[in-house]
């Protein structure tokens, strides 16, 4: 188990200080004066400790070789790795010789791969361990470099970085518009060649990771175990960054992903205090606790942090008994650098079932369609104003004048807020289900469903209909115990707590539903796949 660090923790009386930081450029610069020898990351099967110190030497070696290798600050380059220590090192390196990094997906399809690289106009790639059945990755006209951290015993590491002779530059794509004031680009959630690039600036991710950090109290006795992808902003600015930022420590899995088999044991092994993940990775942790949990003895948590996804009620009360501390659901998207509420630590606020919690370092507005605030309580579109919200999108005029106005930006998310200013969504606007006029939330008819005993999870969807426009239809996943129900069943606990215009017109029990590469349910395949 990772040692407790003897500096004083920041948490105590409640005086609790976030780190320093103006970007990734300087992430690690406070912790490397302060607590060089700890350890920073926990890799590879044999859990590697990597101070922080020597993360500092191997991302300032990568940054070295990038800058004699032809590249320009402001560049964009593409990063395609596994969860990994290349992932971290390549990423931080650049992040020092002043490029822009854009995390692409490394199981995406090598035409999808491609297409993105020649939309940003990225001048290299650098290209770390690949993820497990990820494609071959070979864009044309584009320098690929390959990244190498070679571990020894004591902690020791060496990066090879061999980027050849400097290639032609290229000016392409979305290059144009991005400087070294610029940090990151990162691609919205989504599968097709056309997903948006969202630019983040060194200002926007200090800001985001300020707001982490001090909605959760993070501090150099924290530890967590990376479940998200780092290619995603869940993954990335909350469960990577944040960590290295304020002092903790970060195990990555083995195999570069989560692990439910593997992954008691890893929290066991760096003395996990907390961990992030979509609803479907906790619902699967919660299905298998029975027999995999050691009990808080052996795991430390101090709380759970439940993004990208809506989460349950009856799933997170059951976990929050399970493990016994609590799980804080927190509402984030890639145009506002991540996080932009969280429900607070029981110390510092309420806890409201269905809630996402309180504005975190931003400004929250639920507005009705004609752009006027609505009264607490009133469903309308939520808005997000603060420092972590981005510019825009690039090379895309068109949709960043519809999302972003006067420094807000518009989610296409419905919900309300309460006297307290707590967030309670409601759905996407555009999978809205139109049922003869009466609109439907997709969300709120899956969350009845899931707390039906025996359902592991559900999907919630529009059925194209020629007297009604559209109709409700529903998959579920079922649990071994409930093996036996049947759609009956199930549509009866339904009508007892929808309206009858929300009650699934449709239901079938399935063996498995789609999901992204994040672990959120995808619902363009779900539609593809059941809607017909």
């Amino acid at each position: 188990m990772v040692a407790v660090p003897t500096a004083p923790s920041v948490r105590e009386a409640n005086r609790y200080v976030p780190p320093v930081i103006t970007g990734l450029v300087d992430l690690l610069d406070q912790q490397v004066r302060d607590r060089p020898g700890d350890p920073a990351l926990v890799v590879t099967g044999g859990r590697v400790h990597l101070s922080y110190r020597t993360l500092a030497a191997l991302a300032d070696d990568v940054a070295a070789r990038l800058g004699s290798a032809g590249l320009r600050r402001g560049d964009p380059v593409g990063l395609i790795s596994a969860n990994n220590a290349e992932f971290v090192v390549a990423l931080l390196g650049a992040a020092r010789a002043g490029l822009v990094v854009a995390p692409i997906d490394p199981t995406l399809p090598e035409s999808q791969m491609s297409a993105r690289l020649e939309a940003l106009g990225a001048q290299a790639i650098l290209l770390g361990l690949p993820a497990v059945g990820a494609a071959t990755v070979a864009p044309p006209d584009i320098p690929t470099w390959t990244l190498r951290v070679e571990l020894a015993d004591g902690g020791m590491a060496t990066a090879t970085l061999d980027t050849g002779a400097p290639g032609a530059r290229r000016r392409r794509g979305a290059a144009a518009e991005l400087s070294d004031r610029d940090a990151l680009v990162l691609f919205t959630a989504g599968t097709t060649d056309r997903a948006k690039m969202v630019p983040l600036t060194h200002a926007n991710v200090a800001a985001s990771i300020r707001g982490i950090c001090a909605t959760y109290e993070l501090g150099p006795d924290d530890a967590s175990v990376a479940v998200m992808p780092f290619f995603h902003g869940h993954g990335l600015l909350a469960g990577l960054l944040a960590s290295l930022a304020s002092g903790g420590c970060v195990l990555v899995p083995e195999r570069g992903r989560f692990s439910a088999h593997t992954f008691w044991d890893d929290v066991r092994s760096v003395g996990a205090t907390w961990f992030t993940a979509v609803p479907t990775i906790l619902e699967i942790l919660l299905e298998r606790s029975a027999h995999e949990y050691p009990g808080p003895e052996v795991a430390p948590l101090r709380f759970v942090r439940s993004c990208s996804a809506p989460l349950n009620s009856a799933t997170a009360r059951a976990l929050e008994r399970t493990l016994g501390v609590p799980v804080l659901s927190a509402y984030g998207m890639t145009e506002c650098s991540h996080q932009a509420a969280s429900e607070p630590l029981p110390q510092h606020g309420k806890l409201k079932h269905g809630s996402v919690g309180r504005g975190t370092g931003v400004r929250l507005r639920v507005v009705d369609r004609n752009g006027h605030q609505c009264p607490a309580g009133t469903v309308g579109e939520v808005w997000v104003q603060g420092p972590t919200v981005t510019r825009g999108y690039l090379a895309d005029p068109a949709e960043t004048a519809h999302s972003f106005a006067d420094g807000w930006f518009r989610t296409g998310d419905l919900g309300s807020l309460d006297e307290d200013g707590y967030l309670f969504l409601t759905g996407r606007i555009k999978s809205q289900i139109n049922r003869g006029g009466e609109k439907i939330s997709p969300e709120h008819v899956e969350d009845i469903l899931a707390g039906f005993p025996g359902v592991a999870e559900a999907a919630v969807f529009a059925i194209p209909d020629a007297t009604y426009g559209q109709r409700v239809g529903a998959a579920v996943v079922l649990l071994p115990e409930g093996e036996n129900l049947g759609p009956d069943q199930i549509l009866e606990y339904c009508r007892n707590r929808l309206s009858a215009f929300e009650v699934p017109d449709r239901l079938e029990v399935v063996a498995a539903l789609p999901h992204t590469a994040k672990g959120a349910l995808d619902r363009r395949a779900v539609e593809a796949q059941f809607a017909h």
